[in-house]
């Protein structure tokens, strides 16, 4: 059974809205135009799919004459919190901020408000604050949903097959996105794990979507998800027994999934489990093509970008501004005005067609 968030969710996509929320206010008055002066906020330089979204909006504002001051926290609220108000004492009009911990940020965007300073929260919800004026995203419920329907299929577990040893991982905990990436797949997955077709050695089992934080990755580093998997292997598959899928919320789990089950002796093409991931990273690509991950969800970042470049279009323009969700979105003090956009599933088969051929990638990244 999905949980609340799954549904409304669900509920929220189906809606199918075409609603515009005018710039500078999420429910009601005329927007001003503003300068297009932009202070763009980014996690961290540590996962490429950051430096792609941070480089990429910034070179579509410049090339439109906007200033653009493009900041990366290294994973350190605090220094993130520290460049948004560099930004904001530098003059910037218009903040686009994807958070590390979209609970913390409130008052410092609370002083960007006071400064009639828009905010416009990338890829990740920010919480607790009415200082977020609009959000850009895909359908992260979504993505996880691909992730489980994929292991299904893969596995025949629709058709009664099983029972498979399976280790989920999940996202970093203060991570509002990785909430949805668990229950979308978990949605899928547990009715199995509750009917003996999917097995889970380690007990790393949460008995709902509400439980995702008990298996996150900190940080979706991929050290700490090789240790986690390492400890895994080592604890329960002793003797014969064999893991035979993981599901892996993102690309950077996986690469050290991956690191993990090389070490202890699997191998492309015999033993080696199906694993998820989203993101499509070069790596990952790459693994996909050596038979070492199974799949990837792709949210093509140059989508999101063109839309928030859109959004900032509006605002510098004073005019109303495009989104298609009004719905679903909480953080808990207002429902966010969302433009939301779709994830699409990649394997070793359509690397060419999606990635390559729609220029994402050049064929020598992806390993072709």
């Amino acid at each position: 059974m999905k949980n609340v968030s799954a549904i409304f969710l669900a509920a929220g996509l189906a809606t199918g809205l075409a609603a515009c929320a005018p710039a500078g206010s999420s429910e009601e008055g005329e927007g001003e135009a503003a300068s297009c002066n932009v202070g763009i906020a980014m996690p961290t330089r540590s996962l490429e799919r950051w430096i792609n979204d941070g480089e990429g909006l910034k070179e579509k504002l410049e090339a439109k004459g906007c200033q653009v001051d493009l900041q990366y926290a290294d994973d350190k609220t605090d220094q993130q919190i520290s460049q948004i108000q560099n930004q904001v004492a530098g003059g910037a009009k218009i903040l686009v901020v994807a958070a590390i911990d979209g609970e913390v940020l409130g008052p410092t965007l609370e002083d960007a408000k006071n400064q009639d300073i828009q905010v416009i929260a990338y890829d990740r919800l920010i919480n607790g604050t009415d200082a977020v004026d609009y959000y850009a995203t895909f359908d992260n419920y979504q993505v996880g949903q691909l992730q489980g329907e994929f292991i299904e299929e893969e596995l025949g577990l629709a058709n009664g097959e099983g029972p498979y040893n399976l280790e989920p991982f999940a996202g970093s905990p203060d991570d509002n996105n990785a909430r949805f990436f668990f229950a979308g797949a978990w949605d899928v997955l547990l009715p199995y794990v509750e009917s003996g077709q999917l097995v889970v050695p380690s007990g790393k089992s949460p008995t709902s979507n509400d439980g995702w934080t008990s298996i996150g990755i900190l940080g979706w580093k991929s050290a700490d998800a090789q240790a986690e998997m390492d400890n895994r292997l080592q604890s329960f598959y002793t003797g014969d027994k064999k893991v035979d899928v993981v599901l892996s919320p993102n690309d950077s789990l996986a690469l050290g999934i991956e690191s993990s089950l090389d070490a202890a002796g699997y191998e492309p093409g015999t033993d080696w489990p199906v694993i998820t991931g989203q993101d499509a990273d070069v790596a990952n690509v790459q693994a996909m093509q050596g038979d070492r991950q199974s799949m990837t969800v792709w949210k093509d970042t140059r989508q999101l970008g063109s839309q928030v470049e859109t959004m900032v279009d509006a605002i510098v323009a004073g005019d109303e501004v495009e989104v298609n969700d009004t719905e679903t979105y909480d953080n808990g003090v207002k429902v966010v005005p969302t433009y939301i956009l779709e994830p699409m599933v990649v394997t070793k088969d359509t690397v060419q067609k999606e990635l390559v051929d729609s220029g994402f990638m050049s064929a020598s990244d992806a390993g072709l």
